[in-house]
């Protein structure tokens, strides 16, 4: 979540055609207060970003994310691996049924559409998941290059989906469903029957907490919001908007598009060239991602921690010891768990070991820092296991 759009005003806002979430009179009679986000009228918080950021990681938070695009892509098993494994860098084919993976969506020059989790039903059936202002262009994306006997669809406009996440996310839901969830793995999913219809239950999240994603229809999804709110109360779960969605993210390490990814840095040099896989046949760009893999790129997006009074935030240069410009912060935010500044930078390489001592300008003040390579929180999302 960028934090530009948090301040705009309401110039900005008539300015838009914001489209709204099912839960949009919801988050109203909750008292949130409301914000432009890739398009959409989304709450930015309710009772504040700190409370909200600490419950959800000491106790739950429920977050609406009905506005996330749901895309499906289903035909032969062959087709469906030529299209996927083309425009992305993942290993698709190690996908078996019922596991989620975190992948990107490649343009031809090998900068980002979109990163996004993909979900396999079958070798004949899987689910994209995008963010809310790419989803459009991923959908377009994939169809641009579909062949034989292989569909794309966006069916996100008849999907809701609200995210369960923190500690004790795992009672809560349990307690709710009647159903022992252990068995989910973390990166998975299952189908459950609910209320008369299949709904989508995977175990990822955006925070660096345990937690789940529902996806249902959007009447059973508002009935969800609700009644998981009353009765996951005593459990300490609260309604959390887009601002501790944000200060979550940014501590559990994870990129936002627009910020540490875009249309131009390859996923090497965006920081999640964990994701980068051989393959073959060759998706875009195959030559210039595979040499950032393997030679090191110029460029690369780290972690850094401040070492003096000050916030991080995006598009402050990043000097070395010597005075010499090395690149930009793209987020930044206090830390409400570490009670410090932290966020994300683009760094020239060779600055991007750990520890490495740099500088950022904070009007007009250049202020000690250090990359941190290494994870800036120890969530509950680190005991559970993929496999």
């Amino acid at each position: 979540m960028a934090l530009s759009p948090i301040s705009w005003g309401n110039q900005e806002r008539m300015q838009l055609e914001l489209k709204q979430t099912p839960l949009y009179q919801i988050h109203k009679e909750l008292g949130a207060k409301m914000v432009p986000f890739g398009g959409w009228d989304m709450p930015v918080q309710y009772t504040g970003i700190i409370q909200e950021h600490q419950a959800t990681r000491t106790h739950a938070g429920l977050f609406d994310v009905s506005h996330m695009g749901e895309i499906f892509i289903t035909g032969s098993e062959a087709d469906i691996l030529s299209l996927l494994e083309k425009t992305t860098c993942n290993q698709i084919s190690s996908l078996y049924d019922g596991q989620v993976q975190y992948n990107a969506v490649l343009n031809e020059n090998g900068g980002l559409v979109d990163d996004i989790t993909v979900y396999r039903f079958s070798s004949t059936k899987y689910m994209v998941c995008s963010n809310a202002s790419n989803y459009p262009a991923v959908a377009a994306h994939l169809q641009k290059y579909v062949s034989g006997n292989c569909k794309v669809e966006d069916v996100s406009k008849d999907w809701h989906q609200i995210a369960l996440q923190g500690p004790n996310a795992n009672q809560i839901l349990e307690n709710y469903l009647g159903k022992d969830l252990s068995q989910l793995l973390y990166y998975h999913f299952i189908e459950l029957e609910l209320n008369g219809e299949t709904i989508i239950l995977s175990r990822t999240g955006y925070t660096g907490e345990d937690g789940f994603e529902i996806y249902t229809s959007h009447s059973l999804g508002l009935k969800l919001w609700n009644e998981l709110l009353a009765q996951g109360k005593d459990l300490g779960l609260v309604p959390v908007g887009l601002g501790a969605r944000d200060t979550l993210r940014l501590e559990a390490k994870y990129p936002l598009y627009g910020h540490e990814l875009n249309a131009e840095w390859s996923p090497v040099e965006s920081g999640i060239g964990f994701i980068v896989k051989e393959k073959n046949p060759p998706y875009f760009a195959y030559d210039r991602i595979q040499k950032d893999k393997k030679e090191n790129p110029k460029k690369k997006v780290v972690g850094i921690i401040l070492q003096e009074p000050g916030v991080l935030r995006e598009n402050f240069p990043v000097f070395s010891s010597d005075g010499k410009e090395i690149g930009k912060t793209t987020s930044g935010t206090h830390s409400p768990t570490r009670k410090e500044s932290l966020g994300l930078a683009m760094l020239d390489f060779e600055f991007t070991k750990n520890q490495t001592e740099v500088f950022v300008e904070i009007r007009g003040q250049k202020k000690k820092a250090k990359v941190e390579t290494g994870a800036f929180i120890k969530g509950s999302v680190r005991n559970q296991k993929q496999s």
